[in-house]
């Protein structure tokens, strides 16, 4: 029997509702979370093996600055053409749990079109391929910890949790620490999406608070006028007000 949205919402409200009562507070994502199905496959079930790290640098990929060219920053221009949807800006600070700018950290995007289309093969559903967006780009932020990308709006697409899944509108962030080594991957969503509720991902993360550290905000001082609209949206990566980010568990 195939499983609908009902039963995997009626699952979040009792995992939320056995949260609440546990009056304990969880500031990461929940690796193994029953109503996302493949969570289970998704995560370690062993302890990390040591290696040494200088070891493993060895064989890492290393880059300077001069190896991002700004225009990676623009997923607009990336072709010949425009790419169709909502233009937008998005920025916003790396710091660490105390407000200090994270410099020159290697930040890197990548999303579905307009349409909610990944350019990817394992990406078939019946939405259009937009020749003119690729949906990836690159910075590195600057000496306050500022990054900023011109890309399109993405569109929410379904998946096979289960019967009539859709994820919510999401860019997926990965930041690097001094080596490759060092990585962090999270996703940023959109203020008032209606599939929040819906999507067992997003609400892997059971605690509220921390739930919406992951939801940019409009911010019309950033809209550029008959341009682009613009968001905001910080990362933080240590403290108790940390942004969630894969792999993230208490």
């Amino acid at each position: 029997m195939t499983e609908t949205q009902g039963d995997i919402s009626a699952e979040i409200e009792a995992i939320s509702k056995e949260y609440d009562a546990s009056g304990t507070v969880e500031h990461g994502v929940r690796l193994d979370y029953p109503p996302y199905r493949s969570s289970i496959l998704r995560h370690p079930t062993k302890a990390p093996f040591q290696l040494d790290p200088e070891e493993l640098e060895l064989w890492a990929p290393v880059f300077g600055q001069r190896d991002v060219d700004p225009l990676e920053a623009d997923l607009t221009i990336q072709h010949r053409g425009e790419p169709v949807g909502e233009r937008m800006t998005v920025t916003g600070r790396v710091t660490d749990g105390e407000g200090r700018p994270v410099r020159h950290q290697l930040v890197e995007i990548w999303q579905a079109n307009a349409g909610g289309r990944y350019i990817h093969q394992r990406d078939q559903h019946p939405a259009p391929l937009d020749p003119n967006f690729t949906g990836m780009g690159r910075c590195l932020t600057d000496g306050d910890g500022t990054y900023r990308f011109t890309t399109i709006k993405p569109g929410p697409y379904p998946w096979r949790n289960h019967q009539n899944a859709w994820r919510p509108a999401h860019i997926h962030f990965s930041l690097f620490g001094t080596e490759f080594t060092q990585r962090l991957i999270t996703q940023m969503y959109f203020p008032g999406d209606p599939l929040f509720a819906l999507d067992p991902i997003y609400q892997a993360i059971v605690d509220p608070a921390a739930r919406d550290r992951l939801v940019a905000t409009y911010d019309h001082d950033l809209t550029t006028p008959e341009w682009a609209t613009g968001y905001r949206w910080d990362i933080v990566l240590t403290g108790s007000h940390r942004t969630p980010v894969e792999g993230d568990v208490e």
